[in-house]
């Protein structure tokens, strides 16, 4: 019984810790989107697709860990990433992406131009982190007599 206790007592500590690391590694990203312009580094033409594309990757998985993952028209910014990255790798590269998603238990489908789908990702895996820190700063305005007029 006695090494029963320990072995829990050992998992359920490595786990909490593990959680916790997994919860600060999302908080370094919030912090480095926060300081992000999103028009710059969004921008197709300046930066290009590749660049875009790997920009809205790197961000993305945080806001996912942190529930924040935005939603346009039935389709997640992990759709818009997979893709993207799907037709990069194709040669040439196509003029327009489809993407396929599922809503309401049906598989849909919808068709973006590339640059505008790479705008939109990026944009939407930098600002949903963005607004992260923008709520921690600004919830108190939102209290009725609480700072509100």
């Amino acid at each position: 019984m006695k090494k029963m206790n320990t072995t829990l007592g050992a998992l359920s500590m490595g786990l909490l810790l593990s959680m916790s690391l997994q919860a600060s590694d999302a908080m370094k990203m919030v912090e480095a989107a926060s300081k992000l312009d999103v028009k710059k580094v969004c921008d197709v033409k300046s930066q290009g697709l590749d660049k875009v594309v790997a920009t809205a990757a790197k961000y993305n998985p945080a806001a996912v860990k942190l529930g924040v993952e935005f939603k346009r028209l039935g389709i997640t910014n992990r759709v818009y990433i997979k893709g993207l990255e799907a037709a990069l790798k194709q040669k040439p590269v196509p003029k327009k992406v489809t993407l396929q998603y599922k809503s309401k238990g049906k598989t849909k489908s919808k068709t973006f131009p590339i640059d505008y789908a790479a705008w939109r990702s990026c944009t939407f895996s930098v600002r949903a982190l963005q607004q992260v820190t923008e709520a921690d700063k600004t919830w108190r305005m939102a209290v009725p007599g609480d700072g509100f007029k």
